[in-house]
């Protein structure tokens, strides 16, 4: 971890691990910057992301290069991003995971079901998306859809959305229990911030391929939503798969604290690189009558 002369040292682990227990969404103010120096503002934010570049592609070489060489017991990652609209899911994956090789990660953003996956579990395609050995996984959105839009929709009756809290809580163990470490960032944005960034959308030509007149819709539940998110982080909040409260109002924050996050879980993995496969004295010696 990075430590400048007077400072303390970075653990956004905890600084943004959500307790177990009740949520009182309230509580998390989406503009505050939990686990930062205090005194430290944007560019400071910008200059810690960019610092985070060379240590975070190194870790995960080396996690792609554990799945190449020995799939059957090579980590995995999977980084879960919930939040609503304009929250900065594809932000966080342009500007904080955009600094990783992308050979390494995959990246699957779930829309409403298609008709094959309408014919399985909800489940199912969760599962069909999880990261391959070595990889780093990214889900825009994920199984929470379906104890959120089906909630606040009414897509389903009470008693089904009721029942998928602990299918998901059993899930999400077995896949801890495959080797799949679990970060998920509940991205906080207000309100009064959400309304803002849709009016950018709309007020701007270049951005008017990220507005959907569904984003309105649900913003109209606001406060369903509100119930619903609050409901998700406190009936799956475990012990393998925590919620991590990120603060999204501040862009700059946002995508720094959960590049700092990523980086935190790589090195928690202590990965080091595979042994040759090959006598490495031998293939030197006929590198060496080759030239």
């Amino acid at each position: 971890m990075r430590e400048d002369c007077g400072m303390t040292k970075i653990d956004m682990t905890n600084a943004l691990r959500l307790p177990a227990g009740s949520v009182d969404l309230a509580a998390f103010d989406p503009r505050a910057t939990p686990g930062l120096p205090e005194g430290e503002g944007k560019e400071d934010g910008y200059k810690r992301l960019a610092e985070l570049d060379a240590e975070l592609s190194d870790l995960q070489e080396r996690l792609f290069a554990a799945g190449r060489s020995n799939p059957a017991s090579a980590p995995r990652i999977l980084l879960v991003l919930q939040g609503m609209d304009t929250s900065g899911k594809g932000g966080v994956i342009r500007k904080a995971v955009g600094l990783v090789d992308p050979q390494g990660v995959q990246i699957t953003a779930f829309k409403a079901p298609t008709a094959e996956e309408r014919q399985h579990d909800f489940l199912w395609r969760i599962r069909r998306a999880l990261p391959k050995p070595g990889m780093i996984g990214i889900f825009d959105r994920s199984q929470y859809e379906d104890v959120l839009v089906a909630r606040v929709e009414g897509l389903v009756e009470p008693e089904v959305w009721q029942s998928r809290y602990e299918q998901i809580n059993a899930f999400e163990q077995e896949s801890a229990e495959s080797g799949i470490t679990i970060i998920k960032c509940f991205l906080h944005v207000s309100r009064d911030e959400q309304a803002e960034r849709l009016q950018e959308r709309l007020d701007d030509p270049a951005k008017h391929w990220k507005y959907s007149p569904g984003d309105l819709i649900t913003r109209a539940h606001w406060d369903q939503y509100q119930a619903a998110y609050r409901d998700v982080l406190e009936r799956c909040n475990t012990e393998v798969a925590p919620w991590f409260v990120v603060p999204a109002d501040r862009k700059w924050y946002r995508n720094w604290a959960v590049a700092q996050l990523l980086l935190e879980h790589l090195r928690s993995l202590k990965l080091e690189w595979p042994e040759a496969d090959f006598d490495v004295t031998e293939q030197k010696e006929l590198l060496k009558r080759l030239s």
